[in-house]
């Protein structure tokens, strides 16, 4: 039972943290000069980038509220 919490521990740190540097690339790719149009796509994969930190958050902290802690500071 406690390695199939790891387990799922393991795995909610690490979409949150695909999903942060998802996010980080993005917002890098939006600070390049690529056109309006590139741009406002690139608006729409933050929005969407976002609701997933979020959701992976909100996951991880269901498993564990004590590790989100964790996972923002590192």
């Amino acid at each position: 039972m406690v390695d199939l919490l790891n387990l799922e521990l393991a795995k909610a740190r690490q979409r949150v943290k695909r999903a942060e540097n998802s996010l980080k690339r993005a917002n890098e790719l939006l600070d390049e000069d690529c056109g309006v149009g590139i741009n406002i796509a690139l608006c729409s994969r933050i929005r969407s980038e976002q609701r997933r930190v979020v959701e992976a958050r909100e996951r991880l902290t269901k498993i564990d509220p004590v590790s989100i802690d964790s996972v923002r500071a590192g």
